[in-house]
């Protein structure tokens, strides 16, 4: 669903994962037709880094 969402909405994805002054600023190079595809691929990075950081604390959560 947020993969979706990232990439045909790519600032109401920073919204989801807590990181609302990102997804203004994707917000606005959104507002570009060019902008767009790098908006899309950077709300794609920002969900990959997203999962990545909640394994993280699910791994430190599991040890403590």
């Amino acid at each position: 669903m947020r993969l979706i969402l990232a990439i045909f909405l790519p600032p109401v994805l920073f919204f989801t994962i807590g990181r609302p002054l990102a997804g203004l600023i994707c917000l606005v190079l959104q507002f570009t037709l060019i902008g767009w595809v790098p908006a899309a691929l950077w709300a794609v990075y920002a969900l990959s880094q997203y999962k990545t950081d909640q394994r993280i604390q699910e791994a430190i959560g599991d040890r403590g």
